[in-house]
């Protein structure tokens, strides 16, 4: 084992007891094992799930149809960036790491034995270890973190400062979701929220160079950002009647490709309007509760190809190329940078929305 001199043995963690019980309580500094990581957190982003875990959604507390997917006491926090300051035998080896480095994790830690991992397909592993929700995968919200030997871990380049490397992960997820897509360049797509994920996905499509990017929010100044990631146009639906505008724009026939990235049930109802026949939906959030539709507009009207958009398998890279390069605006995507006693100020900025794209925490 690599060694690193002063290291605590106790640190400050949040710790998620249950739906909005989570506590700032002193917790063992973890030690890595053989082909672990554990880093000196520089920072961890708030998610839009991590507050629905907050406030009790059924995905992650269970309901009489499901198993909640949250596993309480937990340390939250699936976005992150941090030093490495510990390494277990054959972790520098594996992944290219010194201590020293700036170093991520993808949010999930896959068994690497179950049918889906054997077939490449990692990111919907049976076990489904996420950071920040499982006792086996402890999360970010934490002075230290440690990344377990299954881990799928990266270096990052020091150039990239981590208020701004913290967004990889949520980049990751957004290029997916805009892979999922498949656009073509005579496409006009929309992307359905310019939250922190859709801010993404904008900036993602762009590189596809669609014949139209459409933005929808509701929060006028997220759309100013969103046309600094690359939206030709923007739209505010509780200002304008936004399938008329996209089927005037598209001489009736709507858009070729809706990605939903709002966590409201009233826009999926939009996107299927709004979206041509033989459209793609690419459908990303986590919904807080069950969304129902009329199915007949996916098969018989419309004869619909709907896509589920999960995690960000392959894209670290490319997100961390993205950030790099800096094709996002990011002085303008991460808006509230806290220490980590301030917990709950950022999961209420994240609940209020009016304020803030992407909160952080800085332990």
């Amino acid at each position: 084992m690599t060694p690193h001199t002063g290291l605590p043995r106790t640190m400050p963690a949040v710790v998620c007891h249950g739906p909005g019980d989570y506590r700032l309580e002193e917790r063992p500094v973890p030690r890595p094992g053989p082909g672990e990581v554990v880093i000196l957190v520089n920072s961890a982003g708030i998610c839009a799930s991590d507050l629905k875990c907050y406030l009790g959604a059924p995905l992650f507390w269970g309901d009489e149809h499901r198993e909640g997917y949250c596993q309480e006491p937990v340390i939250p926090g699936h976005e992150f960036i941090g030093e490495v300051v510990l390494l277990g035998p054959g972790a520098g080896e594996k992944y290219g790491l010194a201590v020293g480095d700036t170093a991520i994790s993808e949010q999930i830690v896959p068994c690497h034995a179950c049918r889906y991992c054997r077939r490449g397909q990692y990111w919907m592993c049976m076990r489904h270890d996420i950071y920040g929700f499982r006792r086996n995968t402890f999360g970010a919200m934490a002075e230290y973190m440690r990344f377990p030997a299954d881990a799928l871990n990266y270096k990052v380049p020091a150039s990239i400062p981590s208020d701004q490397a913290v967004y990889i992960e949520p980049l990751a997820c957004a290029i997916h979701a805009v892979q999922r897509g498949e656009i073509e360049l005579d496409h006009t797509v929309v992307i359905a929220g310019a939250g922190p994920l859709g801010l993404g996905m904008v900036a993602a499509a762009r590189l596809k160079n669609p014949r139209l990017l459409i933005a929808l929010d509701l929060n006028d100044d997220r759309l100013d950002v969103a046309r600094a990631c690359g939206a030709d146009l923007v739209f505010n639906p509780g200002k304008t009647d936004v399938i008329r505008e996209v089927n005037q724009l598209t001489d009736g026939y709507g858009c070729d490709v809706y990605i939903e990235a709002t966590g409201h049930p009233a826009a999926v109802e939009q996107g299927l309007r709004m979206i041509c026949k033989l459209g793609t939906f690419v459908e990303f959030s986590v919904m807080r509760e069950p969304v129902t539709t009329d199915w007949t507009i996916i098969g018989d009207t419309k004869e619909l190809n709907i896509h589920g958009a999960h995690l960000g398998p392959g894209c670290y890279p490319v997100a961390i190329d993205m950030i790099r390069k800096g094709l996002l605006p990011m002085d303008r995507i991460v808006t509230h940078r806290l220490p980590l006693e301030r917990f709950q100020d950022g999961i209420d900025l994240v609940a209020a929305g009016d304020r803030s794209i992407k909160v952080t925490l800085e332990p």
